[in-house]
């Protein structure tokens, strides 16, 4: 099946996108309402919303939940179009239901993961599952974007696969997060697709540079929930060609947080910027930051100047 470009046709998603944490109370339900301030600040700040990522802790959310939590934050008025929801599971039935609920409420496009449970699966097998899907939900605004992050998945997205997916649904499959943190894999991936529209976003701002400069569309990065101000910044910097020292503050930032578990971090620092104590908590089986750890990591921020501009009383 290939599809045609309609009036209706989301346009392409580009710069930085927040895999969006997601906020639960001591009852360990969804705070939809804090879900949806963070949102909007995400958004009022520049960038669009990877929601139902790794670090949405998405594996832990059901499929009613993340499609409850969409429609939610569509009637709140956040726009569709800078959406990119998570839709991949280990079940092919539920994958399509949620891409067929992402597409039927506008979504710009969907970030899907293979099927992450059965290892090494054939080539052939990975191609049928993503046909399957796009076949079954059959529908001309479907753009999927391949999350590969086979650190977590074992389940790689690799290049000979991209090709027949491009291949056989060139106005589908029009894009990839690459998790892998191999920056000759996320070259490889712009050098070889980018020129037939495929956008690809490496995980991190630490190679937001050199991915602009070959033609990448941007960066899908944890911290973009904490420094969504400064990556959008840096972001336009780069595509204008303009002299900018907001990229060293941003790997500063992230330095710190990724040297410690860093969902249960950044969940920790909302927490005592919004004073919400519940925003630390996560599903089990993660746990919560100690406060030992939680304190060193804000006085860390705190000396390399980090705000969090419109958010609550900052670090």
């Amino acid at each position: 099946m290939t599809t045609s470009l309609t009036p209706d046709t989301p346009q392409p998603i580009r710069g930085v996108l927040a895999p969006v944490v997601t906020p639960f109370g001591y009852d360990l339900e969804v705070d939809t309402r804090a879900f949806v301030d963070h949102c909007r600040w995400l958004v009022d700040a520049g960038v669009g919303l990877a929601v139902f990522g790794t670090n949405s802790e998405a594996a832990s959310l059901s499929l009613s939940e993340r499609m409850s939590l969409l429609d939610t934050l569509i009637d709140a008025g956040l726009p569709a179009r800078r959406m990119m929801p998570g839709t991949g599971t280990s079940s092919l039935k539920e994958t399509i239901e949620l891409t067929r609920h992402a597409v039927s409420m506008g979504a710009a496009g969907v970030l899907m993961l293979p099927p992450y449970y059965f290892k090494n699966p054939s080539e052939n097998g990975l191609f049928d599952y993503f046909s399957r899907i796009i076949d079954s939900v059959s529908d001309s605004r479907l753009r999927i974007y391949l999350y590969h992050i086979p650190q977590f998945t074992q389940v790689p997205i690799t290049l000979p696969l991209i090709e027949r997916l491009i291949k056989r649904y060139p106005d589908v499959v029009c894009g990839a997060k690459d998790s892998s943190g191999d920056w000759a894999n996320t070259e490889a991936m712009i050098r070889s697709f980018g020129a037939e529209g495929f956008d690809v976003f490496p995980a991190s701002e630490a190679l937001l540079a050199r991915a602009v400069e070959l033609g990448g569309a941007g960066c899908i990065s944890a911290t973009a929930n904490m420094n969504p101000h400064g990556l959008a910044d840096l972001y336009s910097a780069l595509v204008l060609g303009k002299p900018t020292n907001t990229l060293t503050a941003a790997l500063a930032i992230r330095e710190i947080f990724t040297s410690v578990p860093m969902i249960p971090a950044m969940k920790y620092v909302i927490s005592k910027v919004t004073h919400a104590d519940a925003w630390s908590i996560v599903r089990p089986p993660l746990t919560s930051l100690v406060d030992e750890v939680g304190l060193d990591l804000m006085k860390r921020l705190s000396d390399v100047r980090f705000v969090m501009h419109g958010l609550g009383l900052n670090p």
